[in-house]
């Protein structure tokens, strides 16, 4: 009976240990975006608007990711909110709606997983994101296109074998001037170039995302 039971336990123990792994995830986020440009260049929360993204993961392994993420953020700024004056006495006010589409690379601090005790694993872990993608502003009636290239830092927690909690802030550089409006374009006469006077929009968010398409398990070994 005592072997049984033995027996039995270390059944137990190894089930738990080999646990089933996912190759994807698909999740959303919701939160607050600030913008950077030519109608504020201090406080990028000043004019706080909304954000929300949608992402579809790869996930290579414990410490690596790749994402592709469709967003949404609206803009908005005040140039009389402004310590220093405009030529000519101007002032400007402008709300733009941003979508950008961008395939970013992931890397987790720590492994990140639940389980598997051989692969010393983590709940949760910080992580850097960076990427490239395109995106177009909505404003004056009119569309506006840029290349961009998002760049962020957060951290995610495991709150389940499949489900994921993520904390998120990204600065996203927009290489064109016209993510706010045309009207806020060279305002000191100093023209714009792919990298000059170009607009900066951030997103801070929260979010959920839930693994599927399982992988095969492979035993390294048992505890």
């Amino acid at each position: 009976m005592v072997m049984v039971l033995v027996f039995c336990s270390g059944r137990v123990a190894w089930a738990e240990d080999i646990v089933e792994n996912y190759k994807f995830d698909i999740g959303a986020s919701i939160g607050m975006s600030g913008y950077l440009g030519d109608a504020n260049m201090a406080n990028m929360y000043r004019n706080p608007g909304l954000a929300a993204t949608a992402g579809l993961r790869y996930i290579v392994n414990e410490r690596w990711a790749c994402k592709a993420q469709l967003g949404m953020a609206t803009l908005s700024g005040d140039t009389r909110d402004y310590s220093m004056a405009l030529p000519g006495g101007a002032h400007y006010t402008f709300k733009s709606y941003v979508y950008d589409l961008s395939l970013r690379g992931e890397c987790n601090f720590l492994a990140f997983g639940i389980g598997e005790t051989y692969k010393r694993l983590s709940r949760w872990s910080p992580y850097l994101t960076v990427g490239i993608g395109a995106a177009t502003a909505r404003t004056e009636g009119k569309n506006y296109f840029a290349m961009t290239i998002p760049m962020g830092v957060g951290v995610k927690y495991k709150a389940s074998r499949r489900l994921n909690m993520m904390l998120e802030f990204t600065m996203t550089k927009a290489f064109g001037d016209k993510m706010d409006s045309s009207q806020l374009t060279d305002l000191y006469q100093i023209k714009s170039s792919f990298f000059k006077n170009t607009d900066w929009y951030s997103m801070l968010t929260v979010g959920i995302s839930y693994e599927f398409g399982p992988r095969c398990a492979v035993c390294h070994r048992i505890d």
